[in-house]
């Protein structure tokens, strides 16, 4: 389980995120999927990945860690990839995804929550020695 301060913030951020980004989604795919569906698919997956990443980075252990490091790995690579594409081609998807413009939208937390997690997680998180 959470034990640090700043392993408590984390987690509580990513909650955040995937309550804000599911509850987005959901409601855009409820109401409006036909008008922009890779955009909303795009951000229920942001939300799937979010809820993985907060409940992999709760516990300690090899497999949370892994977990966890995959998570935020995926996430990293959606939001610089969709984030790119944006910018590149604004027109890309008609409506936008939380990863939109690296994150935009959400004051760039998007960005920047994947590479604290990582850090994190590389930093605190014990390493065997061999």
């Amino acid at each position: 389980m959470v034990r640090s301060p700043g392993r408590q913030l984390l987690v509580a951020v990513y909650a955040v995120f995937a309550v804000a980004a599911g509850a987005r989604s959901a409601v855009q795919i409820a109401t409006k999927f036909d008008e922009a569906p890779i955009a909303y698919t795009l951000s229920a997956v942001a939300a799937a990945i979010y809820v993985i990443a907060t409940v992999a980075l709760r516990y300690q252990g090899e497999r949370a860690t892994q977990v966890a490091f995959t998570a935020c790995s995926i996430e990293l690579v959606g939001v610089l990839g969709v984030g790119a594409v944006t910018v590149a081609d604004p027109d890309a998807f008609p409506d936008a995804t939380v990863w939109s413009d690296f994150g935009i939208g959400y004051g760039f937390v998007p960005l920047v929550l994947p590479i604290i997690g990582l850090w994190w997680l590389w930093k605190h998180v014990a390493r065997p020695t061999t």
